[in-house]
């Protein structure tokens, strides 16, 4: 019998939107930390420092939220003019309340695969058995975006997360 690894859609929204709603639920205010190079961010430019944009998405700040599997979309006012904004979920870095600075890094979406092969077509394919041991490489850092692990919330905002964060080993 072989096993199966199924595509799943995204976490992000889902995570997003419970840590939202969590944030609002304890009347606080929710902001995300936008990555404004990736593709199809729709930010006003003079918002955007260092390539990346705090959004207040608060019910008071924002009309018409809508927080969907693909896009965070909304109408806001900067500088007193109103601004249709959207960013990818791929986009949203971070969630977090600007009261107490709690709130959650995203994590990165865990590409899903096709069909893994059974360990009889390994050894078919390589001649030889499949190696169980774990790669001698540690895993990955965060070195270019927040840590969703290890991301210490103690600032008032993630624009600090370099600091805040402790890389992971």
């Amino acid at each position: 019998m072989t096993e199966d690894f199924f595509h799943m859609t995204s976490h992000r929204p889902y995570l997003l939107r419970a840590l939202v709603e969590w944030i609002n639920d304890n009347q606080l205010t929710p902001h995300i930390l936008v990555d404004a190079g990736v593709p199809g961010v729709q930010v006003p430019p003079s918002a955007v420092k260092d390539g990346r944009v705090v959004l207040n998405i608060a019910e008071r700040a924002v009309v018409r939220l809508m927080i969907d599997n693909e896009m965070v979309s909304f109408s806001a006012r900067f500088s007193g003019t109103s601004y249709p904004v959207q960013v990818p979920i791929s986009a949203v870095l971070a969630v977090y309340a600007r009261e107490t600075g709690q709130g959650m890094a995203l994590p990165d979406d865990i590409p899903g695969s096709e069909t893994a092969p059974t360990s009889d077509e390994l050894l078919h394919e390589e001649g030889t058995p499949p190696d169980d041991t774990p790669p001698a490489s540690p895993p990955p850092s965060c070195a270019n975006r927040p840590c969703s692990r290890n991301w210490r919330s103690r600032s008032p905002a993630p624009r600090n997360w370099r600091r805040n964060c402790v890389p992971c080993a």
